[in-house]
């Protein structure tokens, strides 16, 4: 039986642009049998002889700098959003008035009204397909591991949380002031950066919403050099912010994300404490999950008990079709979370299933950061309404 294949068309080719084509290029390796098949259908970058490189060397159907073309190309299945931020909104419209399976970098826009502006789209166009946002962090084997964990009741009611993304690509106040630290193409800096994903990864483990936010912004350097480096720009996005959450469940626990956190590579931590157990996971150490049983016997009580923390040998444990190749003991990398999460698209656009994370979620968490933003602007703790 011919298996069924997708078409896919990247918007920019930056970093993200090159992770993605890694994802769609070796899915098939990854996951034994699948029933469908990714094809690089074109790639939209502004430099045509950028594009014209892509189209030799991975094989993309062709290339332009028009991104309509790509979009209203009937024979492509699927956009792939990895422009800058200020970019998104105007092409997901797009997409959802062309029909198109949509897979999206975050955040998904820069504010709420945005999100209105597609929400309305949506409803005017009748969309159907599958839409996700790109939060891969949730799609590591120590992330979904842990998700298990918590949902099969073995932390109990959860107490208290920390975590932390942390970065120190902001910490030499000479580097010059690219897009990302321009409000007109990123809205927020480090919040809307690191700060959504480790926000997203917190409500999904945990299943619980968020009720409110205390926060403080820093700025350490409010003057950079031009991406020309002809002169000095203002700086208005944050370095790094600092978050107290409290849960709906009356959880409270502290979210950092910081650019200027000498000493860390690309840190993405979390330690959850609940009433039967604990968790803790470093992405420096991705391999392992760690979980500490609080109801095994204490060894207070009897000298050589089991209480302690253990180690999850997480490493490459996907479910099936996952998990064949490497083999499930090998170590992972940071480009795994990454395809996991586009098979878990393609997978959904192959079953006629939502995005996971939908619309919906990369909404919520937009709402999240526009109150963490606000609470930090004012000093005062904010109610994350519905």
């Amino acid at each position: 039986m011919m298996k069924k294949q997708y078409r896919v068309g990247i918007l920019g080719f930056g970093f993200m642009g090159k992770a993605h084509t890694f994802g769609y290029q070796t899915m098939q390796l990854y996951y034994d049998g699948l029933p469908f098949l990714m094809k690089l259908g074109a790639v939209c970058t502004r430099d045509e002889e950028k594009g014209r490189a892509l189209m030799e060397e991975f094989g993309f159907g062709y290339y332009t700098a028009d991104e309509d073309r790509i979009i209203n190309d009937p024979a492509i299945d699927i956009i792939d959003i990895c422009t800058p931020n200020s970019m998104h909104k105007d092409a997901l419209i797009k997409c959802i008035k062309a029909g198109k399976h949509v897979y999206c970098e975050k955040p998904m826009v820069l504010s709420m009204e945005e999100v209105g502006e597609i929400r309305a789209a949506m409803e005017e166009y009748h969309y159907d397909k599958t839409a996700q946002v790109v939060f891969h962090n949730r799609y590591f084997p120590t992330s979904l591991r842990a998700k298990e964990l918590i949902d099969e009741g073995r932390i109990g009611k959860v107490f208290s949380f920390r975590a932390a993304y942390l970065h120190p690509g902001s910490s030499v106040g000479s580097r010059p002031a690219t897009w990302r630290f321009l409000p007109e193409m990123t809205g927020m800096g480090t919040l809307f950066d690191a700060g959504s994903h480790v926000l997203d990864l917190l409500v999904s483990l945990l299943g619980q919403e968020y009720d409110s936010v205390l926060a403080a912004s820093q700025i350490e350097f409010p003057r950079r050099p031009s991406m020309d480096g002809k002169s000095m720009v203002d700086i208005t996005v944050d370095d790094a912010t600092y978050m107290i959450m409290r849960l709906k469940n009356g959880a409270v626990g502290t979210i950092e994300c910081s650019k200027i956190a000498t000493g860390t590579s690309d840190e993405l931590r979390f330690e959850i404490h609940g009433s039967k157990g604990a968790l803790s996971y470093n992405s420096m150490s991705p391999n392992y999950l760690r979980f500490y049983d609080a109801t095994t016997p204490d060894s207070f009580r009897s000298l050589g008990a089991d209480r302690g923390w253990q180690e999850i040998e997480c490493v490459q444990h996907f479910k099936a079709p996952g998990g064949g190749f490497p083999h499930a003991r090998s170590s992972i990398g940071w480009l795994r979370g990454h395809v996991h999460s586009l098979y878990v698209f393609c997978d959904n656009v192959y079953n006629g299933r939502p995005g996971c994370p939908s619309i919906d979620d990369g909404a919520y968490i937009q709402h999240v950061m526009e109150c963490a933003a606000r609470s930090a602007a004012e000093g005062l703790w904010v109610k994350i309404e519905n």
